[in-house]
């Protein structure tokens, strides 16, 4: 069975920076879309970032983009999320994620993607 592990989460001052992985085992060829998502308390989870595992073309949330890079290793079935010039407004739980082929809705959606990490808390002081 495939898993999602997290790790790189921790807490840091605003305007530093986080490098956050995931790393899947078991499963994998029929991962179409690999993303990060993230919950503030009180909060809806919402979409980070996501990249296509074949094609590596990224999708990111305009609170974040600029700031935020997504990549991934095919070959150690891997995909980080380098944190840039963070906010306070970035801290939550970050969760990873990745979307099967064959699903066609928006990337957004966390309802779309099949497996999901534990998540990992990033917290930024001000």
């Amino acid at each position: 069975q495939v898993q999602l592990v997290e790790s790189g989460g921790g807490l840091v001052q605003a305007g530093g920076s986080l490098r956050l992985s995931c790393a899947a085992s078991g499963r994998t060829f029929d991962f179409a879309t690999v993303g990060w998502f993230r919950q503030a308390p009180g909060k809806e989870r919402e979409f980070v970032a996501a990249i296509t595992w074949s094609g590596g073309s990224t999708y990111y949330a305009d609170s974040v983009k600029g700031r935020f890079t997504i990549s991934r290793d095919n070959a150690k079935n891997t995909w980080y999320l380098q944190m840039n010039s963070l906010e306070p407004e970035d801290t939550a739980a970050y969760y990873c994620a990745a979307r099967l082929t064959g699903i066609y809705g928006s990337l957004w959606y966390a309802s779309s993607y099949r497996y999901w990490g534990r998540g990992t808390q990033v917290t930024v002081s001000s």
